[in-house]
């Protein structure tokens, strides 16, 4: 049966006039985009992120391990899983999730399972994280970014789920990986 609201979009598409950066940071590039959505001509907001990946790390005894990072966004500190953004628009995604597992956490994983693919925010940034499961955790090397402050903690799935329902755990990446693992290993 086909989608009636793709079907109707197909016959009037939106087509980008003009794109004019506004700001290039660090992170991520900020561009004023004039479009055209079916004859109308109209200014959208869009910002362009390189991407980035993370990791959900189960140690041994099934526990996922979290790091707690300040978030200067939200002005508060946040529990997360390890991730960071990609070093190129060319990085692989699992090479950036073992790099970042290792440098958040201190642990690695010689072989990532592949989660999901998620956009961060779809109205106006095109920020996609690759997010991948690690499990057989072995020591290696801690090294925070100079602006880090990372503490890493081990927590039960069933304590972070209720974080989450409670609306105390909301990083869109973390609670989109603790749920996939929970469906996909039906925990």
């Amino acid at each position: 049966m086909p989608d009636k609201l793709n079907e109707k979009n197909a016959k009037k598409p939106v087509k980008l006039i003009e794109r004019t950066l506004r700001y290039q940071g660090h992170v991520l590039s900020v561009y004023d985009d004039y479009v055209d959505v079916a004859g109308h001509k109209t200014h959208w907001d869009f910002i362009h992120h390189i991407g980035a990946a993370a990791v959900l790390p189960v140690l041994d005894d099934g526990k996922i391990l979290m790091v707690r990072q300040y978030r200067h966004a939200l002005g508060r500190y946040t529990l997360e899983i390890p991730a960071g953004k990609r070093d190129s628009e060319e990085e692989d995604f699992e090479l950036c999730a073992k790099r970042e597992l290792e440098e958040e956490t201190g642990y690695r994983a010689e072989k990532l399972e592949f989660l999901l693919f998620v956009n961060t925010t779809v109205a106006f940034l095109d920020e996609k994280i690759g997010i991948y499961l690690a499990r057989d955790l072995k020591p290696g090397k801690k090294h925070w970014d100079v602006d880090e402050e990372l503490g890493a903690e081990a927590w039960e799935l069933s304590a972070l789920q209720k974080l989450i329902y409670e609306g105390k755990l909301t990083d869109g990446k973390t609670v989109a990986a603790i749920q996939s693992y929970a469906a996909k290993f039906r925990l």
